[in-house]
């Protein structure tokens, strides 16, 4: 009894107490800034636009710093879920298997199962420590894109098929003696089909509070405060009832400004800051170059593991451990000339370190104009690694591999054969296929747009990554059998709460954090 208390209830217990509880406190304190930034927000839209401007300056500072608080708290509140999350993969399992232990070996007569167990425990030892590693790999993103968000929010922003969606304020008419109510709907807005679609919603009651509403519209006006006693509004004209506008509120003149873009608005918008979104992994050399898949780049990548496989095969933490920035970028910008490419000697000259080599074959491929797996079958490799049996995930990235174009296929073959071999001397460098699969998923495989939700997918690139290396036989000497079925859509239906955003070519909008929109199987 005193074993299985201190082996496994008084772990369980703890891990509910200090990392559940944490993540109780979290969500009460969520839930109560939400209602509080709802509560500022509707205060502050039923401003009357006659109040004096110093008045209206200041509520409008209020309600941003407001906005901003409560961003920083919703980032906050993801990041947690996401850790107690993957906490519980390995702080729950490995207190039962403490206890399986302790169970076997304290009965004599245990001592047979004990022995058929031992296969199952180190299994379970190699997936627990996986995990554990997985998870401090995964918690470095999360915060690397969490700082991204904070500094530039606008970017990361969930696509899908509409030109514009978010919340507006509705006014409906009522009976003279009544006047008019002001109510919030989640509206959509197709432009190649001109569909304006809003459904009543209401966020205390948890979502949809009405039936949704369809129309075509017609024509878009904006409305001037000297028509109106709300700032913020436009009307619309749907075409099956021409002659009745329906008027609407934005939630800030910014947010009625995209609108009126999205909508064809009949007064001109102001010009639109475009943001340029800058890449992350993109890289270019010194000699004004990019990296491509030529014959230089292939010289390059086949120089470096030809040098690594000779002289640090056997390296602790290879690929872990990075080189000086400047030695690497010296050694990119001679290795992408065509003139000095062939001089550069890496497997005998003591001047390249191998973590400089292999921290400059890591940038090449990073700097490469899209990844080598492309961003067109991205979502296709990832959809098999997240279900399935490990067979039907081999066969389905079996096929994929297969559609991608000759030379990244012939790269990737390069890399997975080495890769396989790095992992072959694993007991020597540490480097195994999982440590291997967490290096080199986000180099080989990343999103077209960094966004919230791209962080759903980081385990799942490296499990690509991991099948990749252990199958690559298999998978680049034969041809797939039969066909891969359509992938699974992976899209979050509205109006839960997607943000608003703009699909127009280059504008960036500005949106709330869908917090409750967020799919927690977050792994590395």
């Amino acid at each position: 009894a005193l074993s299985v208390t201190e082996t496994l209830i008084k772990p369980l217990e703890r891990f509910r107490k200090e990392q559940l509880g944490a993540v109780k406190e979290e969500k009460k304190k969520y839930d109560k800034e939400t209602e509080k930034n709802y509560s500022l927000l509707e205060k502050h839209l039923n401003l009357s636009a006659k109040k004096k401007e110093l008045q209206l300056q200041e509520a409008d500072n209020q309600v941003e710093q407001n906005r901003k608080h409560f961003y920083e708290l919703s980032l906050e509140y993801v990041c947690k879920l996401q850790e107690i999350q993957e906490r519980k993969k390995f702080e729950c399992v490995e207190p039962v298997l403490s206890f399986f232990q302790g169970l076997f070996t304290f009965y004599h007569q245990g001592y047979e199962l004990a022995k058929d167990f031992n296969h199952y425990k180190m299994a379970l030892q190699i997936n627990i420590q996986n995990t554990r590693n997985r998870f401090e790999g995964t918690r470095s993103e999360v915060e690397d894109l969490m700082n991204k968000i904070r500094r530039n929010p606008q970017e990361h922003k969930r696509a899908n098929h509409f030109t514009m969606e978010g919340y507006l304020y509705v006014q409906e008419k009522r009976p003279a003696p009544f006047g008019s109510s002001w109510v919030k709907h989640y509206c959509t807005y197709r432009k190649e089909t001109k569909k304006f679609t809003m459904i009543p919603f209401e966020h205390r009651s948890g979502g949809k509070v009405g039936d949704e509403e369809l129309f075509v519209l017609m024509y878009c006006t904006k409305r001037n405060t000297d028509t109106i006693d709300r700032r913020f509004c436009f009307d619309l004209e749907a075409s099956d009832r021409p002659g009745v506008p329906v008027t609407m509120q934005a939630f800030s003149e910014e947010d009625r400004k995209q609108w009126m873009e999205a909508l064809d608005g009949k007064e001109a918008v102001s010009i639109i800051q475009i943001t340029v979104k800058a890449d992350f992994y993109h890289f270019i050399i010194e000699t004004g170059k990019g990296a491509q898949l030529d014959k230089i780049g292939f010289t390059v990548i086949k120089k470096c593991i030809s040098a690594i496989e000779t002289r640090g095969i056997n390296d602790q933490g290879l690929y872990r451990v990075v080189g000086v920035s400047s030695k690497v970028q010296r050694l990119l910008s001679l290795l992408m000339d065509a003139k000095t490419c062939n001089e550069v000697d890496l497997e005998n000259s003591v001047d390249w370190e191998v973590k400089t080599i292999t921290s400059a074959m890591k940038q090449y491929l990073r700097s490469l104009p899209e990844p080598l797996m492309t961003y067109e079958l991205h979502g296709e490799f990832i959809v098999p690694a997240k279900s399935g049996s490990p067979e039907s995930r081999v066969n389905a990235i079996h096929f994929l591999v297969h559609k991608l174009p000759e030379k990244n296929k012939e790269m990737l073959e390069i890399l997975m054969k080495h890769l396989a071999n790095v992992s072959k001397h694993a007991k020597k460098n540490l480097m195994t296929v999982a440590n291997l699969g967490v290096v080199f998923g986000p180099t080989l495989m990343r999103p077209q747009e960094e966004t919230v939700a791209a962080i759903m997918d980081l385990k799942f690139q490296n499990i690509v990554v991991e099948i990749l290396i252990e199958n690559h036989e298999k998978i680049f000497k034969t041809l797939p059998d039969g066909t891969f079925p359509e992938p699974i859509s992976m899209s979050i239906s509205p109006p839960n709460a997607p943000p608003r955003q703009s699909r127009r070519q280059g504008q960036r909008i500005k949106r709330p954090l869908a917090v409750y929109n967020l799919c927690l199987e977050l792994d590395d």
